[in-house]
């Protein structure tokens, strides 16, 4: 059961991430120019990616970032319980309540992040904040000692998949990037609720 939990919910939230991760990309050709160019770059004309180009591409890492603010695959993390009676934000909690955060919410206060609703990778660049700080503006991954436990695996998948996909591949959509439809829906994840549909034109270095 546990075993099975595991590999849902790890499948589950790293498609969703790279599904809206390719979507802001397509929607936002400038970000995916200079990704692919970082990532063809560092690769140069070895016959595959490996971990250590990726550990490489930093602008990348931002990318998956940017992706995981504006799209957390929970969006409502899992809940917490409160072990003592606390106070917050004016508010009486008491003990044995439970508390759902919103990261959702959370990535997106304008008072934490400039333009909040912008794509902006640049805006992780110099910017010391990552899934493992305890800045807790930015928390796609939960945080603390219960925070997802396949955390350093699910991020590192992610970048190698992506690193892969720009480098052997050029994207295109069928239509118009920008009439892309990108509203979201809700399961056990906060997916697409239309899939998107690109064309892949192979590269060679």
């Amino acid at each position: 059961m546990y075993l099975q939990d595991m590999f849902a919910g790890g499948i589950e939230t790293s498609s969703t991430t790279m599904e809206w991760l390719m979507a802001e990309l397509l929607q936002h050709p400038r970000v995916m120019k200079k990704a692919q160019e970082e990532t063809r770059r560092v690769v140069g004309k070895k016959a595959k990616v490996d971990m250590n180009d990726v550990n490489q591409m930093d602008y990348l890492k931002n990318v998956v970032k940017e992706a995981m603010r504006l799209h957390p695959p929970i969006a409502l993390l899992v809940p917490r319980e409160t072990t003592a009676r606390v106070q917050l934000g004016g508010y009486d909690i008491p003990a044995k309540t439970r508390v759902l955060i919103n990261a959702w919410a959370i990535h997106r206060d304008p008072d934490f992040w400039e333009r909040p609703e912008e794509f902006n990778p640049e805006r992780f660049e110099n910017n010391p904040i990552d899934f493992n700080s305890q800045d807790f503006k930015f928390i796609p991954l939960g945080f603390g000692r219960r925070r997802c436990p396949g955390l350093a695996f699910g991020s590192a998948n992610i970048e190698y998949l992506i690193a892969n996909l720009l480098y052997w591949f050029d994207w295109k959509l069928p239509n118009d990037a920008e009439n892309m439809d990108m509203t979201e829906a809700y399961g056990l994840s906060v997916f697409k609720k239309f899939p998107i549909h690109v064309i892949p034109v192979s590269y060679s270095p």
